[in-house]
């Protein structure tokens, strides 16, 4: 796979506490050059980078991030306005806790909510690997699948771990009706990008990319 193909793939990611406009402006001046599949960037931003941008890179944001436990009704708010705002693609954190606590009808029932406020924007699910057991992480792939969400993503980058090659794999053997699957988080060279593209990821969540694509 050749670096064109990998960077097609790439969510260019900005989502630190201190990113300035300026930061931002870069990331989608880098979006658009590099050909990334789309930036994902905070909220705040986005109104912003969508205007910048005139279409030329796809806008992603955050939804309930990092931590998942914003009422349902909170998620679908920021979703609608993120969507008004200009957001192409919208990545929500699931709660986790009400997954732990078994309600898995619950967490079904708010992503798809959240996908009814994206107005047919895209919707990539994040489940947060490291705080979940292997039996969750497959309770997750069939929720996902059954939701009306289009993939399930692996981290927030933000807690314990991020993207690992078994999880992806363990993806790719439980999703099902077409979900397509987001690595994200941990994705530092172009090995690890071509490792989970091979595993079955069809999005990489990375700020890493590009900076070593611009280094070349």
């Amino acid at each position: 796979m050749n670096t064109k193909e990998i960077l097609s793939r790439v969510d260019h990611t900005l989502l630190k506490q201190t990113a300035t406009w300026d930061d931002i402006r870069a990331i989608v001046d880098d979006g658009i050059e590099f050909g990334t599949a789309s930036v994902c960037i905070p909220p705040c931003y986005v109104k912003k980078a969508a205007e910048y941008a005139e279409g030329r890179v796809r806008i992603c944001t955050v939804i309930g991030f990092p931590n998942g436990y914003n009422t349902t009704a909170v998620k679908c708010a920021e979703t609608s306005d993120a969507v008004d705002n200009g957001a192409d693609e919208i990545d929500m954190v699931i709660n986790i806790g009400m997954l732990k606590s078994g309600d898995c009808d619950g967490v079904l029932a708010e992503i798809n909510a959240v996908k009814k406020a994206c107005r047919g924007k895209l919707l990539k699910v994040i489940i947060e690997t490291c705080l979940l057991t292997d039996d969750e992480k497959k309770t997750m792939c069939r929720i996902v699948s059954e939701s009306d969400a289009d993939f399930i993503k692996t981290s927030t980058g933000f807690s314990t771990g991020g993207a690992t090659r078994e999880d992806i794999a363990l993806f790719s053997a439980n999703v099902s009706r077409g979900t397509k699957i987001k690595a994200a988080g941990g994705i530092r060279s172009l090995k690890d990008a071509e490792d989970f593209i091979s595993l079955g990821a069809d999005r990489l969540g990375t700020s890493a990319i590009v900076r070593i694509v611009k280094e070349q």
